[in-house]
């Protein structure tokens, strides 16, 4: 049912992203600080709605279903936006690459073991590994700005570089664990 709260929350997530897009092209300094209290919105109902889901028996199929999406989407788009505007450039869009695939191949697992009835619950490391990548992405976000506001030079930068390369190890991690529990339904 959509009208849960759980299930708007996760919907609010999803039209929350073309928002964040369009954040990245205002002008400076609302270019750093729109978009991230957008990520940060989007961040903080990703917690809500499966906590709030559970603690109050709102579980369903299409919270079940969209909450997933709407994670890969929103981070998928940020780390993109992120590339785009060079924002992470250099070594550091290698662990950015990493995080992709790894949704990309997850998401593909899920639904080919969802086809044969095999659910593969979402283990603690990867939810760490999407709190750290949250964090990270955030002060990339705000790189351009909170570089000023903190102090160091480039500490924000760096706390988000340093943050993606931890994000993209518990993600190799996780993709792993994800694909040695499935690897029995896969035939292989």
């Amino acid at each position: 049912m959509i009208t849960t709260l759980p299930n708007l929350l996760t919907l609010s997530r999803i039209v929350v992203i073309p928002l964040v897009v369009a954040a990245f092209y205002l002008e400076s300094p609302w270019d750093d600080w729109v978009p991230l209290g957008l990520f940060a919105y989007a961040s903080i109902t990703d917690f809500f709605d499966g906590y709030l889901a559970r603690s109050w028996g709102q579980m369903s199929a299409l919270g079940r279903f969209l909450d997933p999406i709407a994670d890969k989407l929103l981070i998928a788009t940020v780390i993109l936006m992120l590339v785009a505007l060079d924002r992470i450039s250099g070594w550091h869009v290698l662990p950015a690459i990493v995080i992709l695939l790894r949704e990309i191949l997850v998401s593909g697992l899920r639904q080919f073991l969802a086809e044969v009835r095999v659910s593969v619950p979402v283990s603690a490391m990867a939810k760490w590994k999407t709190g750290i990548q949250m964090v990270a992405l955030g002060f990339l976000l705000a790189s351009g700005s909170g570089d000023g506001v903190l102090p160091g030079v480039g500490t924000a930068t760096l706390i988000g570089e340093y943050g993606l390369w931890v994000a993209a190890i518990l993600t190799l991690y996780t993709g792993w664990d994800y694909l040695r529990a499935g690897r029995v339904h896969l035939g292989v």
